[in-house]
């Protein structure tokens, strides 16, 4: 799922990469937006209060919404600093630091954070950093599925879809056809299990609050240890294998 990259990807690797994480991210999504009353998991938003509070004079909201921008990139940067630092040596395992850091973030504001709304300082370092999380995400995705997969946010999947939909009633070669549907399928399912993170998040929180971050990193770790249980099995196979 996470090993695997470039000519090496199938179809089934982006699926699974899509589906698990896109869930997660949905997860992240419904808890900010009842817990501190903000968009988690994209930045498009945050541009637009923004411009409006710097045209209210209302410096301070607009910073706090610039800041918000700014995590998310920080996020995304950091998640592939750490890959490509780590790619020059194991390449296999260049996921392994940012997939853990975001596990670690999400834990922490899970267990720590507050549910009191942007309007205080804990609330804002809540968004902060669930922000982050979802930028370090949203590059690993990115860069792993090579721009194929993204799970954060659903502007461009939408676009993606409504341009392939289209292009179903023009496409008449066999192999393009296929191609095609292949592509409208993933993004079906990034958008469905985007959905069913935020509904069944939005039911759990009501009894969890914050700690819904808590399922959200237990879903990164079962991905986590499930990549790792895998390699462990080939690697033994080989051997078995070889003798």
């Amino acid at each position: 799922m996470f090993r695997h990259k470039g000519k090496n990807r199938t179809f089934a690797h982006n699926l699974r990469l899509a589906t698990l994480l896109s869930f997660v991210a949905g997860l992240v999504n419904i808890t900010g937006v009842l817990a501190v009353k903000t968009l988690t998991t994209n930045v498009t938003g945050h541009f637009a209060f923004f411009a409006e509070e710097v045209l209210k004079h209302n410096y301070v909201t607009a910073i706090t919404f610039f800041i918000f921008t700014i995590c998310f990139l920080v996020g995304s940067f950091t998640s592939s600093f750490l890959a490509e630092y780590v790619s020059l040596k194991n390449p296999e395992f260049s996921h392994l630091i940012p997939i853990t850091l975001e596990i670690i973030v999400l834990i922490v504001v899970g267990i720590f954070g507050t549910q009191s709304g942007t309007v205080s300082i804990e609330g804002k370092l809540t968004a902060f950093f669930m922000l982050f999380a979802m930028g370090i995400q949203n590059s690993l995705v990115t860069n792993i599925s090579k721009s194929t997969v993204r799970t954060t946010h659903l502007t461009g999947l939408f676009t993606d879809l409504g341009i392939e939909l289209s292009q179903l009633f023009f496409y008449k070669n066999l192999e393009e056809t296929k191609k095609l549907k292949t592509s409208i399928y993933l993004r079906l399912s990034i958008i469905t299990f985007f959905f069913l993170g935020c509904f069944s998040g939005g039911f759990m929180y009501h009894f969890l609050e914050i700690k819904t971050l808590l399922v959200a990193a237990f879903f990164l770790m079962i991905a986590q240890w499930y990549d790792y249980l895998r390699l462990k099995f080939h690697v033994i196979k080989r051997k078995t294998l070889k003798h």
